[in-house]
């Protein structure tokens, strides 16, 4: 198994890429760090080679890239526009690639969401149409497709893993499969056993955190939540790839990473 964390959720800086985590999290021993696409796309071309700077000198790659589409880009409803979608992808995914980026998360709650009045039924078609788009594009990057189903709060459309697993089928592309984000399974009450039933075939990436309310926050132990489930079934489909932790930091970073990560060593 090998533990990273994500730089947005984590971040302080203005942009929201997390850039000032990497090196922190490679000396706590982190294997990888993912970062915002949707952001990094929005960075001018001197600011992104400086990035990717930072991050080649850090010892570790942005193995990963979560928060696909930025909400400017509509995926959804009647202004939903693919050449758009293609456009931006064709930017967004070379960027990744010059990362090492090997998969991106298509969570993407904002671009994602059913606007009011328009009929579920013809949005689910378009959010078909647009993964066949993603799995096309970056496919040319060597790059997989991670669906992450999102609780309703943050988006109402594709909420739950056997959802996300439905639209994988429906896709049926081999470099498209599923994400479990714990924060969102919990949210939406789904049974870790859905993990059990379709995790060997589907499972791609995991995020991580403590749920607490309606925030996440960097996990440190068994006691402060019943993670085990969750644990057990992440073991018995027979998941072994990357788990990142999703999440903020209290008090702040370079206090609760490392903790967190003794945590993921010794339950995972």
């Amino acid at each position: 198994m090998r533990f990273g964390c994500c730089g947005n959720l984590a971040s302080t800086q203005p942009g929201g890429v997390g850039l000032e985590i990497v090196k922190p999290a490679a000396e706590f021993g982190y294997d990888y760090v993912e970062l915002p696409l949707a952001e990094m796309s929005a960075l001018s071309d001197e600011d992104f080679a400086s990035l990717r700077k930072t991050v080649a000198e850090s010892g570790i790659h942005c193995e990963v890239c979560n928060n696909l589409f930025p909400a400017s880009v509509r995926l959804t409803g009647a202004d939903a526009d693919f050449g758009k979608v293609e456009a931006y992808l064709d930017k967004a995914l070379a960027r990744a690639e010059s990362l090492g980026v090997k998969a991106v998360v298509f969570g993407s709650g904002g671009a994602k969401t059913v606007p009011a009045g328009f009929p579920y039924d013809e949005a689910y078609k378009q959010v078909v149409s647009v993964s066949r788009i993603v799995s096309r594009e970056a496919r040319k990057h060597g790059i997989m497709v991670a669906i992450e189903p999102i609780r309703k709060p943050e988006c109402n459309i594709i909420n739950s893993f056997a959802e996300g697993v439905k639209l994988a089928d429906d896709v049926n592309e081999d470099n498209v499969r599923v994400l479990v984000d714990f924060f969102h399974l919990t949210w939406e009450k789904e049974d870790p056993e859905v993990l059990v039933k379709y995790g060997k075939d589907y499972l791609i990436h995991v995020h991580f955190a403590f749920p607490q309310g309606g925030d996440r926050i960097y996990p440190e132990s068994l006691s402060e939540y019943p993670y085990q489930p969750f644990i057990d079934a992440i073991k018995a489909c027979g998941y072994s790839k990357r788990i990142s932790l999703e999440a903020g930091c209290k008090p702040d970073f370079n206090t609760q990473a490392p903790r967190a990560l003794r945590f993921l060593h010794e339950v995972f």
